[in-house]
């Protein structure tokens, strides 16, 4: 929103069906596919973020299939290894991601290909802790440290010097100063959200054709979400930044 204000955005958080990190393949790709098509199809989008690092990991090519081949879909893996390959001096970085993401060793994979080698770590009790607010709370702190404990003693385990952490889930963020005072000191932490940004502004002004705003501007802004819409918009405010508004209840089906 800061990078192109001038674009129209409509997003759907799938409320009624998270956590997706703890859910089969196939599941996690028939309910991404869903709101994928509701996007393009009755929203008229031309252009996919996959904002969630489990549909990205597990069911891009399952997106892709489901909606126009004109339309663009970008998922937040490649973009993050980017950004790994950017900061790491050592070629070593870890990963904190949700349980299915690391099963599906995406992030392994996409830093390989960097020339990097990625310890990855599933956390599966931090998405929970987000969703309950409690962004700030001793007890995240708390997991955290015990996560990245055991991630930075395997890592010595295996001959590792990681000098980068990867969020490899859009929740944390949002508990970033936490993650920041556990992590050992001079490890870079890695949000792959600056990296996506940068694409979606290419996209704008290469393939569109859209200039660059050049003052400011308030982007036009739409929310669904499948459940519990009240409590998406106290929680999307949060990640966010500023208030949501109204968010409208969408109904995929099973």
């Amino acid at each position: 929103m800061a990078r192109a204000p001038q674009a129209h955005y409509v997003f759907v958080g799938d409320t009624a069906r998270l956590p997706y990190g703890s859910k089969s393949r196939r599941t996690i790709a028939r309910y991404a596919a869903q709101s994928a098509r509701f996007l393009v199809e009755e929203q008229g989008a031309d252009y996919l973020v996959i904002a969630c690092n489990t549909a990205s990991a597990l069911a891009l090519d399952d997106i892709k299939e489901a909606v126009s081949s004109s339309v663009s879909v970008l998922g937040v893996i490649e973009p993050g290894a980017a950004a790994a390959r950017r900061s790491s001096r050592t070629g070593d970085v870890l990963v904190m991601a949700t349980d299915a993401t690391v099963q599906s060793h995406a992030y392994a994979t996409a830093c390989a290909a960097k020339g990097l080698r990625a310890l990855e770590k599933a956390c599966p009790l931090l998405v929970p802790l987000v969703e309950e607010g409690w962004t700030a709370h001793q007890v995240t702190a708390e997991v955290i440290r015990i996560y990245l404990d055991e991630l930075v003693a395997e890592a010595a385990a295996k001959g590792l010097n990681p000098d980068t952490l990867v969020l490899g889930c859009t929740h944390y963020p949002l508990i970033k100063p936490l993650i920041e005072a556990a992590v050992p000191a001079g490890m870079k932490i890695i949000d792959s959200a600056e990296s996506v940004a940068d694409k979606l502004v290419m996209y704008l002004c290469n393939d569109l054709g859209a200039p660059p705003a050049t003052a400011p501007t308030d982007p036009q802004l739409r929310f669904f979400a499948t459940d519990s819409v009240e409590k998406f918009e106290r929680l999307g405010s949060r990640f966010l930044g500023r208030p949501v508004g109204p968010v409208e209840l969408l109904d995929l089906g099973g």
